[in-house]
């Protein structure tokens, strides 16, 4: 497509086609969305129509082609530019001298005037092509649009010249068809830059297309990364990116920057699920069992959906579409009744005329079709940059307006697994001995209690650990290992080791403690220790949730935990008692979050959280989220923790308020425009620079977007 007006005139089309309920085109992304009647979607049903107005329309591409067109379209812009500058110059120059009174005769005047018109053709008739190819396209489809006007513009400028010259006058225009041509690409090639700057923001999703090793009895063979099939093990070269989603058969260090932004690496054990884009930092090879194809992987899926969404319009957006529908119309009448008004005013006919041509330069409303996708696409790069996957940029004029936070609590605000808080042992054991001996007592052991132990105790590097030779486990209450020096240990639930007869001390119970999971150590000797555990919160938990706070929005935890670790979670964190809500069902949390200032924002993880992110304005899955929260989410944290929710909330109130900008100059550009020159006479030449710069305008504004620091403390 060419400009906004292709983009309505396409979306105009195809609602009129039977069976269609809701059509959306989006141009800077260009992009269809359309739903209705399974026959009267098919692209087999819709390409037809399509093809009848000029455009193509296939199935959605991926991102390296996508990059391949813009690339492509910006050398056909270039060309038509190079073009209209060589011969355009040539026409301003011839054009500059009439005007200053520079050459020495009116006969030479007059030449000099038809040498500039010869000059013009070229920029008339190569460079301008394109406009008059879409201004057709969208009369076909009966919503003439900007090309409509930009056409007659340049046509009228070319005829009314000639007319002019044919009568001895050297009064020409051809230097306003020129700049008309000129000025426009211009505005067009640096739209198309700023569109390729923010479909770059998906470069961070680009994975491997390197043939993979993958094993298959007993085998090892290489094979094209497309071709591998879910539960394929493949290898994982050391110190390479992985291409494809899959679970670990042996654990290892993974760098996950390139997918989530951490600078430290991240350890995975046997059984994890790693995504397509971490890289492998181990020394030997490691395998792993695809769980997804290419096509299938989660960074695939984030793509596809990003595009896809970005279809989508919001309040904004449609507004603008309304404002330019109408503009273009008016525009033409005015133009029509401004030559006969003029006339009946007592002007000539040569003045009559430069009145109409006028109107009809001033009225294109570039501006005010890129004043809110231009935006809202560079909003939604500068979120993918900043980690946030945003797969409904519509949403962005939404959290602009948010007024009430609601968060979950386990794997949103917490990381999701335990670790050690406090421990107490009985008297002359030290905490390298407690380490060392539950270090081999919890080895092996699949409990997330247990693993928890694990990495407490991992920090003990015994030149001579133990081993377990024996190993009784009672699922979800304990288990009884014995290890190579022939020792007994148990490590369980206090009930589970009074059942086996262990005396358990009569300490005080802390009641700091009692929120936490509580697990008993005992050996020969009897007790051992009393270890307490609990979700600790993500890194930048207090931070973020001080930042919602300061920013003035209403932040509330609703959890399905219970009461204990709620309450001292959201001491934690700063949040006040009645701002905590806990032991509530994933219906009590819906109804709840209703119940909120409007618009909410919902956070959350788990399956649990599905109805929330849907009752919710705008839902928001972080980094560990199910499938089906990420499913019901209109954006998606890139990073671990909630950091990425201010972020987002702050470049939403930034690209609404550059919408709000765009929107506003350019339609009192062309409302004053429209009236000012009808009311007087304006020079052809000054209303193409004045459209001009109302278009490159907005289309700087929304780069400036694109390019800015999002600010946190952005509370305007």
């Amino acid at each position: 497509m060419w400009c906004t007006s292709c983009a309505m005139a396409v979306e105009g089309s195809i609602k009129r086609l039977e069976g269609v309920r809701e059509v959306s085109v989006h141009y800077p992304s260009a992009t269809l969305c359309i739903s209705g009647m399974p026959t009267a979607i098919q692209l087999s049903t819709l390409a037809p129509t399509i093809k009848r107005l000029g455009y193509r329309l296939t199935e959605l591409e991926p991102v390296a082609d996508a990059h391949g067109r813009l690339e492509e379209e910006s050398r056909y812009l270039t060309l038509r530019l190079m073009v209209g500058s060589l011969f355009g110059m040539w026409t301003m120059l011839a054009s500059l001298l009439i005007y200053a009174g520079a050459l020495p005769s009116e006969r030479v005047e007059w030449v000099v005037a038809w040498a500039s018109g010869a000059f013009a053709l070229p920029v008339v008739l190569f460079a301008g092509a394109p406009f008059y190819r879409a201004g057709w396209r969208t009369l076909l489809a009966k919503r003439p649009g900007m090309d409509v006007l930009v056409s007659l513009g340049v046509i009228a400028a070319v005829l009314v010249s000639i007319w002019l010259l044919w009568s001895g006058s050297n009064e020409v225009y051809f230097d306003t068809a020129v700049m008309l041509i000129v000025l426009l690409l211009v505005g067009r090639l640096v739209e198309t830059l700023c569109r390729h700057r923010g479909l770059k923001a998906l470069d961070a999703l680009a994975l491997p297309t390197d043939d993979i090793t993958v094993w298959q009895n007993e085998h090892c063979g290489s094979i094209p990364v497309d071709e591998v099939t879910k539960g394929t093990r493949v290898e994982l070269a050391p110190g390479k990116l992985i291409a494809l989603d899959g679970i670990l058969e042996a654990s290892g260090w993974f760098d996950t920057a390139s997918l989530t932004g951490e600078s430290l690496p991240r350890h995975f054990y046997a059984g994890q699920k790693v995504y397509a884009g971490c890289r492998y930092l181990g020394t030997t090879p490691l395998v792993m069992q695809v769980s997804a194809g290419v096509g299938k992987r989660r960074l695939d899926r984030l793509c596809d959906e990003m595009r896809r969404y970005q279809a989508k319009k919001g309040e904004l957006q449609k507004l603008a579409d309304r404002f330019a529908a109408w503009l273009s119309p008016l525009a033409l009448v005015l133009a029509m009744l401004t030559l006969p008004a003029a006339l009946l005013l007592g002007l000539g006919w040569e003045d009559a005329l430069v009145r109409a041509l006028s109107v009809l330069v001033v009225a294109c409303p570039c501006a005010v079709g890129l004043a809110v996708p231009l935006a809202s696409l560079a909003g939604s790069g500068q979120a993918m940059q900043q980690g946030v996957a945003l797969r409904d940029p519509a949403a962005l004029e939404t959290l602009a307006r948010i007024r009430s936070v609601a968060l979950d609590k386990t794997g949103t605000l917490t990381t999701g697994s335990h670790s050690v808080l406090h421990w107490q042992a009985r008297e002359g054991i030290d905490k390298h001995t407690l380490q060392r001996k539950l270090s081999a007592a919890v080895a092996g052991s699949e409990h997330p209690l247990a693993q928890a132990l694990a990495r407490w105790s991992g920090s003990q590097h015994d030149q001579h650990p133990e081993q377990c030779v024996d190993v009784n486990e009672a699922p979800g209450e304990g288990r009884h290992v014995r290890l190579s020096n022939g020792e007994w240990l148990m490590v369980g639930s206090a009930g589970w080791l009074s059942r086996h007869q262990i005396v358990l001390p009569d300490h005080e119970e802390d009641t700091t403690l009692a929120f936490a999971s509580q697990v008993m150590v005992a050996d020969d000797a009897g007790w051992l220790a009393t270890l307490y555990l609990t979700d600790q919160p993500v890194e930048d938990a207090e931070k973020s949730v001080e930042h919602l706070l300061d920013a003035g929005y209403v932040v509330a935890m609703i959890s399905g935990d219970r009461q204990g670790a709620v309450s001292w979670l959201g001491e934690r964190l700063g949040l006040g008692r009645e701002a905590c809500y806990a032991q509530r069902s994933p219906e009590a949390k819906a109804r709840l979050l209703q119940g909120l200032p409007s618009p909410t924002l919902y956070v959350g993880d788990g399956l649990n959280d599905t109805l929330s992110l849907a009752a919710a304005d705008v839902g928001i899955a972080p980094l560990s989220a199910s499938e089906a929260a990420r499913e019901g989410a209109s954006a998606q944290l890139m990073a671990p923790g909630i950091g990425g929710v201010v972020k987002l909330l702050s470049i939403a109130k930034h690209s609404r308020r550059i919408m709000v900008q765009n929107l506003f100059f350019s339609a009192l550009y062309n409302t004053l425009a429209l009236g000012l020159v009808v009311l007087m006479a304006i020079p052809p030449l000054v209303a193409v620079l004045a459209m001009a710069a109302s278009s490159l305008t907005v289309t700087l504004n929304a780069a400036r977007l694109a390019w800015a620091e999002p600010d946190e403390n952005d509370t305007n």
